[in-house]
C-alpha cells in the first residue's frame, strides 16, 4: 500500500492507492510551512506551520499534536527525518535556527551558531526582509553527522558534526535555496533547486557545477531524484518568484543521464492551469502535487497520470510539502 501525504496552504491531506486515492483531510490550520515522513516509521508524521509552531502525529496521521512548544519558535519552515535514525528529526524555523530531537520529537535542542556565520549579514527574506528563515534541511545519507541547510534567502550552509559547529556558503553555491536533494547510491552527490537557478555537487558541496541546458525556466523551486537512478532528476521550474506563486505559470522538468544531460520539458498529462509543483520519489517513481491535484509519473512512462482531482475549494491553495511512503 502506498500512502501520500500533500501539505496544500491551509490542510494537510492524506490519500492511498488501496482507497482509490481518496483523499481525507488530517490537519487543518492557517498556514502549513512544511511536511515529513519517515518510511521507517509510516506511523509518525511532521507538520511545520506558522502560529502553531511543529506539529506531530503519532498514528499516521489520524491525530496532530503541537511538540516543542516551549523550544521551538512558532514558525517552522522546514522538517526532515535523518535517513539514519527515525528517531532523530530536524526542524528548522524563522528566523533562522536549526533543532534537533533524538527520541522521535518529545524533547528538542537548538543547535547555536548558525546566525553567527559571517555571511549572516546578508541573509534576508525579500517579503519580509528583515528576517529570513531555513527553507529546507537534508541530512546526508552516508555522513550520519553531516547536514545540509537552505537558508532562504541568502546561503547553503553545511555541518559535518550534527550542528555542533556550521561552515558557511561555499564559493560557487547558490544563494536562493529552496530544496536540496541526496541520493544512497551517489555519495557526495547534492543537487539544488534554487531560486537562482539549479545548481549540483560531486563532493559534497566543496564545489558546484551548473547544467541548464534545455531549463528554459530557472527559478526552481522542487526537486526529486529517481531512488534508482541518481542521475534521473525532476524539477519544478518558472521564470521567476511572481511565476512560481501564480497558476498557471510553473512547468515540470526532467533530465537523464549524467550530469551534462540536458532538460527536457515533462508536462504531459499535467493541467495547463498550475502553480509550482512539490515533488517526491519512492519506488520507482515520480509524485508532484500542485494546486489541481496529485501526480504520478512511473519510470518508463512518457505521461504524469493524476491520480486526485483537487475539490474546486482547494485549488486557490499552494503545494507545501508531500511524502510518498510504502506501508
Amino acid at each position: 500500500m502506498v500512502t501520500a501525504f500533500v501539505a496544500l496552504d491551509e490542510r494537510v491531506l492524506q490519500a492511498r492507492d488501496d482507497e482509490g486515492w481518496e483523499p481525507s483531510v488530517t490537519l487543518q490550520a492557517d498556514r502549513i510551512e512544511c511536511l515529513a515522513a519517515s518510511p521507517d516509521r509510516t506511523d509518525r508524521v511532521f507538520v511545520g506551520t506558522v502560529e502553531r509552531g511543529l506539529q506531530r502525529s503519532p498514528d499516521g496521521g489520524e491525530y496532530f499534536q503541537r511538540v516543542a512548544t516551549d523550544t521551538i519558535d512558532d514558525r517552522v519552515t522546514a522538517v526532515t527525518v535523518s535517513p539514519h535514525n527515525p528517531d532523530t528529526i530536524w526542524a528548522g524555523t524563522e528566523p533562522s535556527r536549526v533543532y534537533r530531537s533524538t527520541d522521535g520529537g518529545d524533547s528538542w535542542a537548538h543547535r547555536p551558531g548558525l546566525t553567527d556565520l559571517p555571511s549572516a549579514a546578508e541573509w534576508s527574506f525579500p517579503p519580509r526582509p528583515d528576517t529570513h528563515h531555513v527553507r529546507w534541511i537534508e541530512p546526508d545519507p552516508h555522513e550520519p553527522e553531516r547536514l545540509y541547510v537552505a537558508i532562504e534567502a541568502g546561503a547553503l550552509v553545511r555541518t559535518d558534526d550534527g550542528g555542533r559547529t556550521w561552515q558557511d556558503r561555499p564559493d560557487g553555491a547558490r544563494l536562493d535555496n529552496h530544496m536540496i536533494a541526496t541520493h544512497s547510491d551517489a555519495p557526495g552527490r547534492v543537487s539544488v533547486a534554487a531560486g537562482d537557478g539549479f545548481a549540483e555537487s560531486a563532493d559534497g558541496g566543496d564545489t558546484w557545477r551548473y547544467p541548464q541546458v534545455g531549463l528554459d525556466h530557472r527559478y526552481v523551486w522542487s526537486v526529486a531524484v529517481d531512488p534508482a537512478d541518481p542521475n534521473r532528476i525532476v524539477v519544478s521550474a518558472a521564470a521567476g518568484a511572481r511565476q512560481a506563486h501564480r497558476i498557471g505559470e510553473s512547468f515540470i522538468y526532467r533530465r537523464d543521464g549524467d550530469g551534462d544531460g540536458e532538460w527536457r520539458l515533462d508536462m504531459m498529462g499535467l493541467s495547463e492551469d498550475r502553480t509550482r509543483a512539490v515533488l517526491a520519489s519512492n519506488g520507482g517513481h515520480f509524485y508532484a502535487a500542485n494546486d489541481r491535484g496529485l501526480y504520478r509519473r512511473r519510470i518508463g512512462k512518457a505521461h504524469w497520470d493524476q491520480l486526485v482531482d483537487w475539490p474546486e475549494e482547494w485549488t486557490q491553495s499552494l503545494a507545501r510539502g508531500i511524502a510518498i511512503l510504502d506501508v
